[in-house]
């Protein structure tokens, strides 16, 4: 009878602490995923930052070796892609990394809006469509000018060809205007919604992606040297800001 009453007691026992690291263990879980969710915004954070700063560096390479515009004469887009192969191979080498932190930041937003009760998914949605197409409409600028520079490789004046491919160039990158801006204002509405943002970044959206959006339409211009892209300038600046602004905000948890 005694072991009887032993083995009852052990039993007992090990029943409890069962149920007592049950409870624990219940009562970890929404820890767990309050620091998985921490631990996500602050990757799409950085996401973001690491984003505008690539775009913003690539920019300058271009800037800093004066870069032609759409509009200047031949001689001088050949000239140029002649003397700087190295630069404009850097700047063109760097779309590997803008086109993957452009889809995490996009998709993360979508995740984070979701998780945050749905208010403004459709606009996050929105935001990951266009940005996918904006990666394909980029890896198109890209290779176009990559052809650019390998077409101006030993040529001593501008042929029929190269300036044919410098005008695919400069219509793809008009193509890239308005799918930045419906990139810029789902995602500037979608996080604002979610309340992961302030009123003046949903303005800055909507107003920098209508910028950017305008100037696309007028891509057969642009892609014949019209001077209408810089209409879109100030958009890709905004964009650029609200970017660091966007994720600074999520790496700090604030939102």
């Amino acid at each position: 009878m005694n072991d009887l009453r032993k083995v009852a007691q052990e039993q007992s026992t090990d029943t409890k602490s069962a149920i007592g690291g049950t409870r624990m263990s219940e009562a970890a879980t929404p820890a767990v995923a309050a620091g998985n969710r921490v631990s996500t915004t602050r990757i799409v954070g950085g996401a973001g930052v690491a984003l505008a700063a690539s775009v913003a560096v690539q920019n300058a390479v271009f800037v800093g070796t004066g870069a032609p515009a759409f509009g200047d004469p031949l001689g001088e887009v050949l000239a140029y892609h002649a003397e700087n192969r190295g630069a404009v191979a850097v700047a063109v080498g760097q779309e590997a990394v803008n086109l993957p932190l452009l889809l995490l930041f996009v998709t993360g937003l979508h995740g984070l809006v979701q998780r945050r009760g749905g208010a403004g998914a459709d606009w996050s949605r929105l935001a990951v469509a266009a940005g996918a197409t904006l990666s394909a409409v980029f890896a198109l600028v890209m290779t176009t000018h990559i052809a650019v520079v390998l077409a101006a490789d030993g040529l001593a004046e501008p042929t029929p060809a190269f300036e044919l491919v410098w005008q695919l160039h400069a219509a793809a990158f008009a193509l890239a205007l308005p799918a930045l801006g419906a990139t810029f204002i789902g995602a500037a509405l979608a996080t604002h919604a979610s309340g992961l943002t302030r009123p003046w970044q949903r303005l800055l959206g909507v107003a920098g992606g209508s910028l950017l959006i305008l100037a696309g339409a007028g891509n057969l211009a642009i892609a014949d040297g019209s001077p209408l892209l810089f209409v879109g300038l100030p958009g890709f600046a905004a964009w650029l800001v609200w970017l660091v602004v966007t994720g600074l905000r999520l790496i700090r948890g604030q939102g």
